[in-house]
């Protein structure tokens, strides 16, 4: 139940610590750009729906977005917030690579980065986006920052636990919704609160429903587990680096998460409305890794141009490009804005032509920032708290 209305009734996005621009993984950078755009593809549509982030919570999903919302599902729906979270965990075991390199001891001064990212999260939870990942990251890490001092039989033990866990959480709530469907709930006083209410009634709804929208990062504290430390095992095992070896894991990446993900993706999106946390929680990290696959076949086959350095600069300044994100979207969607979405969210256009504004901002504009400063602004002031 929705508390403050009357109704019926998903590096932080990167790693702010990581080597020297001479000393980093082009591919993370690019995968990282990546990922922040498909997170928006995903989000967009929560800007764009007549009940706004509430939708979700009222048994709205980007399917209602008709054949177009259906392919942005497909394609977008929990295979770039996965992607994310495996590239913090990547980020994660670079700082524990360099502290163990320095004799510096672990986790150490990480504690308060994750704390700093917690509070970053919490602020962009009440003031603007209520489906922040920040804080679930935060959380997260601390607790796999410990494990990464455990042997690697530990972290096997852990992470395998996890995704059994999470396997068992997600069948159970698929099974509880079985019976009763997920049938959508509409609220004229949500889609009021979002067409134009104010930013401040905004945020004491979020505050009043704080519990609510912080679900999924509860729900699914196994599955960020299980992702983080994938992402660990993957960094170990050479999966990102530019030699016979990286290429060889990421084709097989690509086979697997491609060839059998997608098809299974694609059976979940056509079937029951009730396979959605299936299709979100289980088979979306599968095609993650296709994806994963699949860039770094295209980092490596692909001429170099601009779309691929602008790639790399939004992976370099990805967790401002995340909070970016967010606020252009609201200040163009909701009433204390633009009001668009009042306007245009019924029409199949408006989504998709406001993820590719959105994305061409971000790209453009990382890539100008980045010519005058070393970190995106973000970035730059988690160090210079932290310093």
């Amino acid at each position: 139940m929705l508390r403050g209305m009357e109704t019926t009734t998903a590096t932080a996005p990167a790693d702010t610590a990581a080597p020297a621009a001479a000393k980093r993984l082009p591919l993370l950078d690019v995968l990282r750009g990546v990922a922040i755009l498909g997170t928006l593809g995903t989000n967009v549509w929560l800007f764009t729906a007549a009940h706004g982030e509430a939708g979700p919570l009222l048994g709205y999903g980007i399917t209602e977005g008709g054949p177009v919302g259906s392919a942005f599902q497909l394609l977008a729906n929990g295979k770039f917030l996965s992607m994310l979270t495996v590239l913090f965990g990547v980020g994660l075991a670079i700082q524990y690579r360099s502290a163990e390199k320095r004799g510096r001891r672990w986790p150490g001064r990480y504690h308060w980065r994750a704390l700093f990212l917690f509070a970053e999260g919490t602020i962009h939870f009440v003031l603007l986006f209520a489906w922040d990942v920040l804080m679930g990251y935060a959380v997260t890490a601390i607790t796999v920052a410990w494990l990464l001092r455990r042997s690697e039989r530990t972290q096997r033990i852990a992470m395998w636990t996890a995704l059994g866990l999470h396997l068992a959480v997600v069948g159970l709530i698929t099974a509880g919704t079985a019976g009763g469907g997920v049938d959508p709930r509409p609220s004229a006083e949500v889609q009021a609160l979002y067409a134009t209410g104010s930013w401040w009634e905004q945020v004491q709804f979020r505050l009043d429903n704080a519990l609510v929208f912080r679900i999924e990062p509860i729900i699914t504290f196994p599955l960020l587990v299980f992702l983080f430390l994938l992402g660990v095992k993957l960094l170990r095992s050479g999966a990102f680096g530019a030699d016979e070896r990286g290429r060889r894991i990421r084709a097989r990446l690509m086979a697997w998460g491609l060839g059998i993900g997608l098809p299974l993706d694609l059976v979940a999106v056509l079937g029951p409305d009730e396979l959605i946390y299936v299709e979100r929680y289980v088979i979306a990290p599968v095609v993650m890794l296709g994806y994963i696959g699949l860039v770094g076949f295209l980092v490596e086959h692909v001429r170099r141009g601009p779309v691929m350095t602008a790639l790399e600069s939004l992976g370099r300044t990805a967790l401002s490009g995340y909070i970016l994100q967010n606020l252009l979207a609201s200040i163009v969607c909701y009433g204390w804005g633009l009001g668009l979405a009042a306007r245009f969210g019924g029409e199949a256009w408006f989504a998709p032509v406001l993820w590719l504004g959105i994305s061409a901002f971000l790209l453009v504009a990382s890539r100008l920032w980045l010519r005058r400063f070393q970190n995106g602004p973000a970035e730059a002031l988690q160090k210079a708290v932290l310093r």
